[in-house]
């Protein structure tokens, strides 16, 4: 995503994560196309035509791009390893992401066969990113709050009834202050397999922050009718209101991994949750 606030990383260190990145997007090759059924892959595919037979354009765009950059994405290889891991094993799939920006086309890529869609709250940064990548299908997202509001609205939020988990909806909740209440339809209208939160920007006090991210994240995997988990993934949990919003809506007990400042969720639908005593989230 994009990434205002972190310096400029030395050179030997800038070194290696292009090392990784490029060996991270050269394997979205082997596990896009070849799974259980290589032997068969193999055996049937003409000689002539493999190559591109597990290459798209836009896979081959992206291996080009991130070869020839300097410019790398926001997370380390260790946690982009983490949702490359689940990416293997479940796209094509639907794939939200909230933020746009170096890692883009590497997620897309990855997804090559799914539906991957960005939200991105800068509409300047959406026209920049798109005059490059116009392949990627990103909207714009206007939020509610304020980074400032964080721990006023952990405080409140339960005293509204439209933020209980039983009401559980976000299109048209205009009183729970913490659901995207007008989002592209699309998003209301897929289920996500996973979701990426990286965005909107939560490092000053004028800022969306993470919070309607991570509530609304949380009632779209709740509400899931098709089998198998959500995978929530949530970057920058090193600061407080990733944390605690995330231990207050995505729950310890469906934490899956935990590697460098990223948290990964496998978040069950309500029908199959383990409701508190409380009845609220966890």
């Amino acid at each position: 995503m994009k990434n205002n606030n972190n310096p400029p990383l030395p050179e030997r260190r800038l070194f290696l994560a292009l090392a990784g990145i490029a060996l991270i997007t050269g394997s979205l090759v082997v596990f896009t196309f070849i799974g259980p059924d290589n032997t068969r892959f193999f055996c049937n595919q003409p000689k002539s035509d493999t190559f591109h037979s597990v290459t798209s354009p836009f896979q081959l765009k992206t291996i080009l791009h991130y070869a020839t950059s300097r410019i790398v994405p926001q997370q380390s290889f260790s946690e982009i390893s983490v949702s490359f891991n689940v990416l293997r094993s479940i796209s094509p799939c639907n794939f939200l992401v909230f933020g746009l920006g170096h890692d883009s086309l590497m997620w897309a890529s990855f997804n090559s066969r799914g539906k991957t869609l960005f939200l991105e709250e800068d509409p300047t940064w959406v026209r920049t990113v798109l005059k490059d990548a116009p392949e990627l299908n990103a909207e714009v997202v206007k939020y509610r709050t304020m980074l400032s509001q964080a721990d006023e609205l952990m405080r409140t939020y339960r005293s509204e009834p439209e933020c209980a988990p039983d009401k559980s909806y976000i299109k048209g909740n205009i009183k729970c202050r913490l659901a995207l209440a007008s989002l592209p339809d699309e998003v209301y209208e897929k289920e996500w397999d996973m979701i990426m939160i990286d965005a909107p920007r939560g490092w000053f006090a004028e800022a969306p922050g993470r919070m309607a991210a991570i509530y609304s994240a949380t009632v779209m995997a709740r509400n899931r009718k098709k089998p198998g988990v959500t995978h929530v993934f949530l970057h920058d949990v090193n600061r407080k209101v990733e944390k605690e919003y995330a231990n207050e809506f995505l729950c310890k007990k469906y934490l899956k991994h935990s590697v460098g400042r990223l948290w990964h969720f496998e978040i069950p639908p309500v029908s199959n949750a383990t409701v508190s005593d409380g009845g609220w989230f966890c």
